[in-house]
């Protein structure tokens, strides 16, 4: 496990990852970007008043809240971002790990978007469960990491899974091995933890549950 999690930081910034790290970059940059103005203009307009200095508070706070909301959004977003470059990626990591053995099929388009998209949905009513106890300390960490673990993760494998076996057998292989991909979907959660790096979620997210996949799917026979 520990060693598919680097194999996936590696290739992160290897040549052939780095036109879809672009654009899965570019795309997620865009989405928060639009989050923060819906979220802004909508701060804007519940919060005003006409005192200049009230004003200027309520903007400051706005900010800061706004920024730690922004956070709590990645992962959704990534969630979002995995179904439009999914099979692109998972080919060049199925390629790098295993360039002899069988390599998947693409999911047809709206098929991976529309499982990415639910979810994201889930993970950001997760997300915003672990936001509203963000003034809790040790409990809101705790939300964020279990719950993006699990989500994370299982979103990743059905993929990843998906491109070799029908729904049914993902889902059976997911339940076999669920405290390791668990354990998987921790590596995937930390990374979102990480400012900056979590921007890159899609990309390690698909390296490594791809390599996982490969070796649970070898261990099956």
């Amino acid at each position: 496990m520990l060693a598919d999690a680097m194999a996936a930081l590696r290739q992160i910034a290897s040549p052939p990852f780095r036109a879809v790290l672009f654009k899965s970059l570019g795309f997620t940059l865009l989405l928060l970007a639009l989050a923060w103005t819906g979220l802004d203009r909508w701060a804007n307009g519940a919060f005003a008043v006409a005192n200049p200095w009230l004003s200027t508070m309520i903007a400051l706070l706005a900010g800061i809240g706004l920024f730690i909301g922004a956070a709590f959004l990645v992962a959704p977003i990534s969630s979002l971002v995995a179904g439009f470059y999914f099979d692109e990626m998972a080919a060049m990591a199925e390629r790098d790990c295993d360039p002899a053995g069988p390599q998947g099929s693409a999911l047809p388009a709206g098929r991976a978007v529309a499982i990415s998209a639910r979810f994201a949905l889930v993970s950001l009513a997760v997300n915003f469960l672990a936001l509203l106890v963000f003034l809790l300390p040790g409990v809101n960490i705790l939300v964020f990491v279990v719950a993006n673990a699990y989500l994370l993760g299982r979103e990743y494998f059905e993929l990843a899974a998906l491109r070799y076996r029908p729904l049914e057998d993902v889902r059976a292989l997911r339940r076999k091995h669920a405290a390791l991909l668990f354990a998987c979907g921790l590596f995937i959660a930390a990374f979102v933890a990480v400012p900056i790096l979590n921007l890159l979620t899609p990309l390690f997210g698909t390296a490594f549950m791809v390599r996982v996949h490969k070796r649970l799917a070898a261990r099956a026979g």
